[in-house]
């Protein structure tokens, strides 16, 4: 049976065909470590169908600009990628968008607990992550036909240039995009189309404009602390400390590593915590071969450490923490859930 890479490769190829010679883009982000490992990988599979749609495909493998000299010759697969990812996980068709914590491999869609997110007909957040995926692209190695890789037109090395001139470009390309989606959300804000005019959102209510406001807000955070960009961490930090005594703060991970930031923050407020771990035997890397196989016994050594704590501090009932298990299952679901009244998560 092939798998979900196979599929995806096959579908894109067939799509391709029938608008051919169409403007039908297709634009691949991949991380370099990790979608070069062995000898059958991401851009081993992705090259034919570069290599006969060249003017219509384009494959970006990001590399960190953190595993650089001796350490890059010295560090074997795997291992490699440890020192930095390429770790966004969305796909964009058209105005949709499917965000979520699975690798293309066969386990994530057969009985693997994660987390998807689609939102269709989302013309801003495709718009707004279509624009993200260019710009980390741009900053990215380029897949050639022959299996090399080359940097755009101008843009730093990111491991054989100059380290601090990478980072800065990077950073950069990326605010630029960050920028013009605030600029444009402010702008929306403030005004609405009505009729062939545009209007304040007051003018359009006094007009008979009776749209309902939106009950739903959504805010991109992007963490990229190697270009100086963590968004997502001060907006986290944010939410733990804003989180006050009434609030319930739920936390699922199937990797329990929290930063120590992030823990003073957990023992230091006074929100109720319920937090949701993959237990040893659902984790993904449970059963395997070599140094990989210790890694759920590492993170129950981390779990123990911070029970430990939350015991020391008599915080037993405000801090709480579950273990997933599901026979033939691995869980590998992120989130973070914020509620100041009863209302109760998924599990």
């Amino acid at each position: 049976m092939a798998g979900p890479v196979d599929c995806l490769e096959s579908t894109l190829e067939e799509s391709l065909q029938a608008k051919f010679p169409s403007d039908l883009k297709v634009s691949i982000l991949l991380d370099f470590t990790r979608g070069s490992r062995g000898k059958k990988n991401s851009r081993t599979m992705l090259l034919p169908l570069l290599q006969r749609f060249p003017e219509q495909v384009r494959v970006s493998l990001f590399h960190t600009p953190d595993l650089r000299g001796l350490l890059r010759l010295l560090v074997p697969e795997r291992f490699n990628e440890t020192i930095g990812l390429q770790h966004i996980k969305v796909y964009l068709f058209d105005n949709s968008v499917i965000l979520s914590g699975a690798n293309l491999s066969d386990s994530y869609f057969t009985n693997r607990q994660d987390r998807y997110v689609f939102l269709q007909d989302c013309a801003e957040i495709a718009d707004f992550f279509t624009e993200l995926v260019d710009a980390v692209g741009d900053v990215s190695l380029q897949l050639q036909g022959d299996n090399t890789v080359q940097v755009v037109d101008g843009m730093v090395h990111p491991y054989k240039g100059d380290r601090a001139a990478y980072c800065k470009a990077a950073n950069k390309r990326v605010m630029d995009v960050i920028h013009s989606a605030r600029t444009r959300q402010q702008m929306l804000h403030a005004q609405t189309f009505h009729g062939d005019s545009l209007l304040t959102q007051e003018e359009a209510a006094a007009a008979g404009d009776r749209r309902p406001a939106p009950d739903t807000w959504i805010y991109p955070l992007i963490q990229m602390k190697p270009f100086e960009i963590q968004i997502d961490e001060i907006v986290t930090e944010t939410l733990l400390t804003e989180a006050e005594r009434g609030a319930r703060v739920y936390l699922t991970t199937g990797y329990f590593n929290l930063t120590q930031a992030y823990m003073d923050l957990v023992l230091g407020t006074r929100a109720e915590y319920q937090i949701l771990l993959a237990s040893p035997e659902v984790n993904g890397f449970f059963g395997a071969k070599g140094v990989a196989g210790a890694i759920p016994a590492a993170y129950v050594h981390i779990e123990r450490q911070f029970y430990s704590e939350v015991c020391s501090l008599g915080q037993q009932e405000r801090v709480q923490l579950q273990e997933y298990w599901r026979r033939g299952w691995t869980f590998h679901a992120k989130g973070m859930w914020w509620l100041t009244n009863k209302w109760k998560p998924f599990w």
